[in-house]
């Protein structure tokens, strides 16, 4: 079967994967000029964290994401799985108690098992959360890794090219493209994400942290030498050229009362980035006509990308259907 793909991203590009992988001849065609510029995947925080998500999201996000992790270590062995942690300060233990009850496969730390797990937050809080078997990435080098591997397979990837599926009638199409789709189907909304690229060599955090606070939850995602990504804001908003001063005052403030070590980091980058979801933040395989539309995946990219990767694939492929991200009434349930 020919396969074009729009959009490449990080759904788009795991959709054409999926299809090569499976003898498929596949394209991807992107609008924007280079991988860089393509949609938010640029800008996200790359973590694979599905059981810490079940804290504000239905039990679907955790069981695509849960399968998607292994999906991600077979392509990208730059994966690290060291897992989650996730902590509060004294005055916000309650919110500490409240995310736990709402979530699953943790294991509960004191001061000083918090200490030998993450020296450098050694006596920094009191308690904390360890989701062992959470991991984390490199969104922009793993996007790479993609893009290589389907150069390998003989995917054709063009850069520049406007495309759409009522353009490209009679052909097998999966359209990836985010809010870009809002045209297709109506009821997408933008969701903004702001981020922080910060430079300290100095501090070595070994996973990912999650910093609990009633107002505004952030996260610090160490990368490759000494950098780290903070980020958490999420503004219902379509315009994603600008980042809010009071949103880079919070992310900063978050990051210093995380390790005082940060005030002297280096802004390395500062970014933003339109997520696409849907009325119930849950992800859509839709089918129109000849094309299906993968989207919706909302904050979660890289956490449910293969998932529904696999799912799109199979259902374009051999027919197969897959109620939990297709039918309008299972959008809650669990998997079988």
């Amino acid at each position: 079967m020919r396969v074009t793909v729009i959009g490449a991203g990080v759904a788009g590009l795991s959709c054409a994967l999926e299809l090569a992988e499976r003898g498929a001849h596949v394209e991807v065609l992107e609008r924007h000029g280079e991988l860089a510029a393509a949609g938010c995947s640029w800008f996200a925080g790359g973590m694979l964290a599905p059981w810490c998500e079940l804290e504000s999201s239905p039990p679907l996000v955790m069981q695509l994401g849960a399968e998607s992790i292994a999906w991600w270590r077979e392509r990208f062995p730059a994966t690290v799985l060291q897992g989650t942690l996730v902590v509060a300060h004294g005055r916000d233990v309650a919110e500490l108690r409240q995310f736990a009850r709402r979530t699953a496969e943790y294991q509960e730390l004191d001061r000083e098992q918090l200490g030998a797990l993450e020296p450098e937050l050694r006596g920094r809080f009191s308690r904390a959360l360890y989701f062992a078997h959470e991991g984390h990435l490199d969104p922009r080098a793993a996007l790479i890794a993609l893009a290589k591997r389907l150069g390998e397979l003989g995917v054709s990837m063009r850069f520049g090219v406007e495309a759409s599926a009522a353009l490209l009638p009679g052909r097998a199409v999966i359209d990836c493209t985010g809010l870009a789709a809002r045209g297709a189907l109506a009821d997408l909304r933008g969701v903004k994400g702001e981020m922080l690229l910060l430079g300290l060599p100095e501090l070595a955090l070994k996973r990912p942290v999650r910093v609990l606070h009633p107002r505004l939850p952030v996260y610090v995602v160490p990368r490759a030498d000494g950098v780290y990504m903070v980020g958490a804001s999420m503004i219902e908003s379509d315009e994603g050229t600008r980042i809010s001063a009071r949103s880079l005052l919070e992310l900063l403030s978050a990051a210093y009362a995380l390790h005082p070590a940060f005030g002297e980091a280096q802004v390395l980058e500062i970014g933003t980035g339109v997520r696409a979801a849907f009325p119930d933040n849950l992800p859509r395989i839709r089918r129109i006509g000849d094309a299906l539309y993968v989207n919706g995946l909302y904050r979660h990219g890289f956490l449910l990308a293969p998932a529904l990767a696999r799912r799109a694939a199979q259902m374009l492929l051999n027919g197969q259907h897959f109620a939990e991200v297709t039918d309008e009434d299972s959008r809650q349930r669990r998997l079988a």
